[in-house]
């Protein structure tokens, strides 16, 4: 997961053509949908940009470090020609810099069908007694704060949408913690029980219909990649996610029923 709260300036063309007409190409259920990714410079960012694009989404990306947020954009519009990806510039420990970024896609594309959240980070100790509070205060922010604005600055546009998702990255660690990721994984817990909060949201604005918008958290051990492979050539990563997973089961979100999936903890690894 990325390690950045939001995005500087992508260093790449933001301009884009017209959003796709919903089902004038692959036919499935991101075929025109507009989809914002939080954090996706990262390994796992970069896969879901990939598959978003390939499923036929219009991907709105977010993430602090211009250069590798400006590569994963590219990569995704080059693997996918006539992908509209683009890279934003927005401080997500800012609410209103979140909302101006939501309003701005929005009124860009006309509406706003999804938010996937992989903005992330990782601070932990060998022991409980050796845990720094300074790793709360820094996870908090990244793991938590991040969330709040997100869900809040697009809740709305999910709400207008007719297959609003908003998708958080979890770990397994959120529920069953062990000593040294104290910090790590209380943020985690906070962030489900914030995501969870709108999930429930949803299932009352949606009233006897069922929701038409969804939150759902996607939970995983940890994640692998390929360059993480080559440099730990050595190493099993038993019960990992590789990204291009991750990716496939976020995009897998949009297929099925909001009611379904909203409020629900979609495991990718043996549950605790």
């Amino acid at each position: 997961m990325a390690e950045n709260a939001g995005a500087d300036h992508p260093g790449a063309d933001t301009e884009a053509p017209a959003v796709r007409d919903p089902g004038g190409g692959r036919g499935g259920a991101l075929e025109g949908a507009v989809v914002a990714v939080a954090g996706a410079a990262g390994p796992a960012g970069r896969a879901t940009l990939l598959r978003l694009a390939e499923a036929g989404a219009t991907v709105v990306a977010a993430d602090a470090d211009p250069a590798r947020l400006a590569e994963a954009v590219d990569a995704a519009r080059y693997a996918h020609g006539g992908a509209t990806v683009t890279g934003d510039t927005v401080d997500l420990f800012d609410l209103d810099a979140a909302r101006a970024w939501a309003a701005r896609t929005e009124q860009e594309y006309g509406r706003i069908d999804g938010l996937v959240h992989l903005v992330g980070g990782w601070r932990g100790s060998a022991t409980f007694a050796e845990t720094d509070p300074a790793d709360w205060e820094v996870l908090e922010k990244l793991l938590v704060r991040t969330v709040q604005h997100t869900s809040l600055a697009f809740h709305a546009g999910l709400l207008r949408s007719d297959r609003g998702r908003y998708l958080l990255i979890s770990a397994a660690g959120a529920a069953k913690p062990t000593a040294g990721n104290a910090a790590y994984a209380a943020a985690k817990a906070a962030a489900e029980a914030w995501t969870l909060a709108l999930a429930d949201d949803f299932r009352k604005a949606g009233g006897e219909d069922g929701p038409r918008a969804a939150a759902a958290i996607l939970v995983v051990r940890a994640l692998v990649h390929d360059a993480l492979r080559a440099e730990r050539p050595n190493a099993k990563f038993a019960g990992f996610t590789d990204v291009t997973e991750l990716a496939e089961a976020i995009a897998g979100v949009w297929e099925k029923p909001a009611g379904e999936v909203n409020g629900n903890r979609l495991w990718l690894t043996p549950g605790p």
